[in-house]
């Protein structure tokens, strides 16, 4: 006897496979927008006690004002913390991903004064008076995306997408002293990242797009 097939059952395994489709399209979206909304002062409590902390809690720590995604932020900052840190866990702005932590893998990348920079390597305190941009900041204020985001959504181009915002950084910053640059070139141009998911071929083809937008825009 021939089984009996659910049609609900069916319907139900088709929506299930469109609903990943989308899924994963909006995660890449939300991760390209910068992450989860979390205040400045959440993310102090919430900060490991060994980065940039020595001997009684505040002990040397400086306010300094600091020029970041086009507006001013006062902040609290050891001599020794790096721009990583402080961005992160006392501005918030966690679109800027903590990796190898010693300039290696480019997922900490913002771009300082339109120059792609490893941030774990970037005391905060030298970079007052000069404009830092993270890739919460490429948007546009009503939320349009910047063209390298919008390349990157529409092809779909990283899997676990740690390693995306650095990528991304580091590719604007690129196309901002080369605006209409070869594959070959484009890889060049972004070596300093790296992606522990291994999938450069994808990444390359979002990159490429995105300049190809860039130029349209």
């Amino acid at each position: 006897m021939a089984e009996w097939e659910d049609p609900q059952g069916a319907a139900n395994s088709r929506d299930s496979a469109q609903s990943k489709t989308i899924t994963r399209r909006r995660f890449i979206l939300g991760v390209i927008a910068g992450g989860a909304a979390v205040s400045a002062a959440s993310y102090r409590f919430l900060a490991p006690p060994s980065h940039g902390r020595s001997g009684s809690s505040g002990a040397g720590e400086r306010l300094i004002t600091l020029m970041v995604n086009g507006k001013p932020r006062h902040v609290d900052v050891m001599k020794q913390e790096t721009l990583a840190f402080t961005l992160r866990y006392k501005l918030g702005l966690t679109g800027t991903k903590l990796g190898c932590d010693r300039a290696e893998c480019g997922s900490c990348t913002v771009l300082i004064d339109d120059v792609p920079s490893y941030s774990c390597s970037v005391l905060t305190h030298t970079v007052r008076g000069r404009n830092v941009t993270t890739i919460e900041g490429l948007a546009a204020p009503d939320g349009t995306l910047h063209p390298v985001q919008k390349g990157v959504v529409d092809e779909q181009g990283f899997q676990c997408a740690f390693c995306m915002p650095g990528f991304i950084m580091s590719a604007v910053g690129y196309l901002k002293k080369n605006p209409n640059p070869t594959r070959a070139e484009m890889a060049q141009g972004v070596s300093g990242n790296l992606c522990r998911c291994q999938d450069y071929t994808k990444i390359l083809d979002a990159l490429m797009r995105g300049a190809e937008y860039t130029r349209r825009a």
